[in-house]
């Protein structure tokens, strides 16, 4: 009973000074602690838990009292596990994490309804805060409402190599947070001990649960994946959150009458099964298995739904009327029983099953598990359904019955006009090259420009345009062409065939990678007329072509090849059919591979604000796609703190960003973290869209004067990064040896190579595993290398007091540079160099070992040195306390999977270059300790 005490007083308005708000969150820590314990000694033996037990307080003394015997001895014991203990050993400490993970997002939510019940002010991230502000600040109702039907909020899964969970994992930890959160609640004692018998069983369960995948994950695959995210969250969290936001809106500014908005503001994207970018395994089937399956997961949800509306519904004309239209959809039904001749709603919805029944074969579903009453017609479309669940409401409004609708009836009807028949828009990727050397083939076998690719970019460009006025095709299905020109050309075809069937919302929007010049637009934008998506005559082009700027040159370069793009006529007459709307993605991940954290998050800026530039010019709305990772050196961080910190004009209504890795697990696994994740999206883009912004001379002044200091920094942090990673000799041996990179890469991640060619050369690896390995060893440095020497240079190039003081005044006053220094500061607390230093002594190479970890320990003092300097703060995080908390827990339980790792990765490698000496169970220790840290550190991929 003791922790319904706990949570009671945590719920408590006016808590007495000294009551520890964090005390059920160690008592749920303990208590899953003391759970994975008992199954341990329970499945293992009592040695193998005593060995466990043994390393956790020898880590807890080293991590809390900095005992350097503790280290050796540390050390010591991991070198002397059998094979066998280690694998105990590692899963034993990868399991902790992830119940540390299930425990504190539960404690989230207690502290939310702790608020939420002590009747405490709008919390910031919420919707009801942003409306407090904006009311405040004299943005009207209209205002509220026009953004409301005009914004696009999309937050779009994306598959990639750090997503380290399987579906059964997800699974039984989803069980194990449902069940914790049951203990909030008051039980009996026969509810608590069967509570206590559950948990017991299902962290059993995951003890028992294979944690890595033994084979190669596949596109399918990852498409079930990301579904599961949509039973446990999307669907209904989605629509219930449109509720509560009509709700907040009429307490804030009406009577409290709620006023219906009726326009999909938040709308879920995918790139599953679409992106193609560097993945071979994508193609126009994966697009149609893509859209098949989640077809049949949303009309999956919509057949249950009207099922049991069928059933809640028993409404009898007897007793109340019914409007004209809602009886003749009930005339309309195959339901014939008199049993149910007076129950119109009933009749009507099972003709609405009888039709989803129908669309759901229709668009690819082969196991329909309640048979209909009779045949229908599919619905041409989802909104054919909406307007009969619109039909049930009106009647029901109309008729007594407007308590009946909330919540299942308007959950549904929003929720179809949310998802449609598709569930989520699926984006298509391809890099730039691809598409010219399809084009290359395409004009040389139609007897046109035999070299396309050999041309200058005006020559190229005056091609394209003129090859788009014509009305004839290139193509012809009576000529041979390469392999991937066929398969190009068949995902276009497969794009064209799927939005006739799924609606057009199913794929809108073709993203293309490495986007360097205007050419590379106009490529896409013939490709598509080639296949029938872009039709000249009628202005009409069924894919927005969506270039991605990524590297530091192509940041540069976007605004002036936006500005020549929209200055052609054609391009024009085409986004003026948009609605006068073109969507632009910036990549966050190469450019800071290319340019590292601080010149990367500058770049991105000065690109956004020259872009707001050039799209106000041309009388255009600008819609920016955001392609963040999960770590912060790849864009990553709370998402609330990026979107206030973008320039201003940059958002306006109109955001998609990117969920990847892991982070989706982190997000979207349980419900109620899942709703306040996309509520932070909502009230930051509504705060950043609508908060007026200070337009005074002087504030402007001081804002050109803050972007001058940071072009100078930015400038210095580059080539600080740049002569590490790119000009250091050795530095590219050093990585692949003092990281587990060559670990991952091998690791069934996910379907996407690690790296883009076969090499070793930093250039050719992917962004994501270049982050996640500097994550694993626990240096983090695509988050902050750069910045200490950047500053410090830069103060000591004048008037040291003067420019520190500035630089304090960026940091209070500036939201870009305190998002920035916030971000860095949360790496910084996750860095560890005595673990760091572990891995550095898998380099062979002594001198190149103390050569560059030397730099790296300087560096890192430094920009500690400096980040307290601007802050004031002598500890991380000294302004979040809860997860500086939170960080500083699990370092006793990361420890020994970072200690074990090195000594796998060691065993490993002492014996991978000899054929046939893989050990395949030190193969899978290295394997699973990746899991384990990926879990404790949560953000790193």
């Amino acid at each position: 009973m003791a922790k319904q005490s706990s949570a009671t007083n945590d719920q408590t308005a006016d808590q007495p000074t000294g009551i520890d708000k964090d005390a059920p969150l160690k008592e749920d820590i303990r208590l899953l602690g003391r759970l994975l314990g008992d199954v341990l000694r329970d499945q293992e033996g009592e040695e193998v838990y005593a060995v466990v037990e043994t390393i956790r307080q020898t880590a807890v003394r080293f991590r809390r009292e900095a005992d350097a015997g503790a280290a050796k001895e540390l050390d010591g014991m991991l070198k002397i596990l059998t094979r066998e203990q280690t694998i105990s050993v590692v899963r034993a400490f990868s399991y902790f994490s992830h119940l540390a993970n299930i425990a504190e997002d539960q404690h989230h939510i207690r502290r939310r309804r702790a608020h939420l019940l002590a009747g405490s002010n709008p919390q910031q991230g919420s919707v009801s805060f942003a409306l407090c502000k904006l009311k405040e600040a004299g943005v009207s109702q209209e205002t509220v409402g026009e953004f409301f039907q005009q914004a696009l909020i999309a937050p779009v899964l994306t598959a990639h190599p750090t997503e380290v969970q399987r579906k059964s994992i997800l699974d039984a930890e989803h069980d194990i947070a449902r069940l914790l959160a049951e203990r909030d609640l008051p039980l009996t004692p026969k509810e608590q001990a069967a509570n206590m018998h559950l948990l017991r069983a299902r962290i059993a369960t995951l003890w028992q649960t294979r944690m890595l995948r033994y084979s190669k994950l596949t596109v399918a695959d990852e498409i079930e994946n990301a579904l599961s995210y949509y039973r446990i969250t999307f669907l209904r969290e989605l629509p219930g959150l449109y509720d509560d936001i009509e709700t907040d809106i009429a307490a804030h500014y009406g009577d409290g009458a709620v006023t219906q908005i009726d326009a999909p503001y938040v709308q879920m994207g995918s790139w599953i099964g679409g992106d193609r970018d560097g993945n071979p395994n994508v193609n126009g089937g994966t697009m149609q298995h893509a859209l098949t399956r989640q077809a049949t997961t949303i009309l999956d949800f919509y057949l249950e739904e009207a099922h049991t509306l069928g059933a809640e519904l028993s409404v009898s004309t007897l007793m109340v009327k019914c409007s004209t239209a809602l009886q003749a959809l009930a005339d309309q039904s195959p339901d014939t029983s008199d049993h149910r001749a007076d129950e119109p709603y009933r009749r009507a919805l099972i003709g609405v099953y009888a039709r989803l029944a129908s669309t759901a074969r229709a668009l690819g579903a082969t196991n329909i598990l309640r048979k209909e009453v009779g045949h229908a017609e599919p619905y041409a479309g989802a909104a054919e359904f909406a307007a009969d669940l619109q039909i049930l409401i009106d009647s029901l409004s109309a008729n007594h019955g407007a308590a009946l609708i909330h919540p299942r009836l308007s959950t549904l009807k929003r929720a179809a006009d949310i998802f449609g028949f598709h569930l989520a828009s699926l984006d298509m990727r391809q890099s730039s090259d691809i598409h010219e050397r399809v084009l290359a083939e395409l004009f040389n076998k139609a007897g046109g420009q035999a070299d396309y690719s050999s041309l200058d970019e005006d020559a190229k460009v005056a091609l394209l345009l003129s090859e788009l006025a014509q009305p004839r095709l290139l193509y012809s299905p009576y000529i041979a062409y390469s392999a991937e020109t066929v398969s190009e050309l068949g995902v276009l075809s497969a794009a064209r065939g799927i939005r006739a069937r799924y609606g057009a919302r199913a794929i809108r929007n073709y993203i293309i990678s490495h986007t360097e010049e205007v050419s590379d637009l106009l490529e896409v934008l013939l490709l598509q007329k080639e296949m029938g998506l872009l039709r000249i005559a009628e202005a009409e082009l069924d894919l927005m072509v969506i270039p991605l700027f990524e590297t530091i040159p192509d940041l540069q370069r976007a605004a002036g090849i936006m500005e020549a793009v929209m200055a052609i006529p054609l391009v024009k007459q085409l986004i003026a059919k948009q609605g006068q709307i073109q969507e632009v993605m910036l990549g966050y991940s190469d450019s800071n591979k290319d340019g590292g954290f601080l010149t990367s998050t500058w770049e991105l800026y000065k690109a956004e604000t020259h872009l707001v530039t050039v799209f106000e010019k041309a009388g255009v709305k600008l819609r920016l796609f955001h392609g963040r990772g999960g770590t912060v050196g790849r864009g990553g961080g709370p998402s609330y703190e990026a979107i206030l910190a973008q320039p201003h004009g940059t958002v306006n209504g109109q955001i998609r960003l990117t969920e990847q890795g892991e982070i989706i697990a982190s997000k979207f696994s349980n419900k109620d973290i899942g709703r306040r994740n996309l509520e932070l999206l909502v009230a930051a883009t509504l705060e950043a869209s609508l908060m007026p912004q200070p337009e005074d001379a002087a504030h402007q002044a001081q804002l050109r004067q803050f972007e001058a200091i940071m072009a100078d920094i930015s400038d210095r942090a580059y080539k600080a990064y740049r002569n590490l990673v790119y000009e250091t000799p050795g530095f590219t041996d050093y990585f692949f040896a003092a990281t587990p990179i060559a670990e991952i890469a091998e690791l069934n991640l996910g379907s996407r190579p690690a790296s883009r060619k076969s090499t070793k050369r930093i250039e050719d690896l992917r962004a994501i595993p270049w982050g996640f390995s500097w994550g694993q060893c626990r240096l983090l440095l695509p988050g902050w290398y750069g910045f200490g020497s950047a500053i410090g240079s830069w103060v000591a190039d004048g008037d040291q007091a003067e420019r520190l003081t500035q630089l304090q005044a960026m940091c209070k006053q500036w939201p870009f540079f305190a998002t920035l220094l916030s971000n860095m500061d949360m790496v910084l607390a996750k860095t560890d160099l005595a673990i760091a230093s572990r891995y550095a002594e898998l380099v062979q190479d002594k001198e190149l070992r103390e050569r560059i970890f030397k730099r790296i320990t300087e560096e890192h003092a430094n920009t500690l040195t400096i980040l307290e300097s601007i802050t004031g703060a002598t500890e991380r995080l000294a302004g979040n306390p809860l997860l500086a908390r939170s960080i500083q827990n699990r370092f006793a339980y990361l420890d020994p999977l970072n200690h074990l790792q090195v000594e796998l990765i060691k065993r490993h490698r002492s014996v991978a270059t000899e054929p046939g000496k893989v050990d395949e169970r030190v193969h899978r220790g290295i394997h699973l300790s990746i899991n384990g840290v990926a879990a404790g550190l949560r953000n790193t991929g």
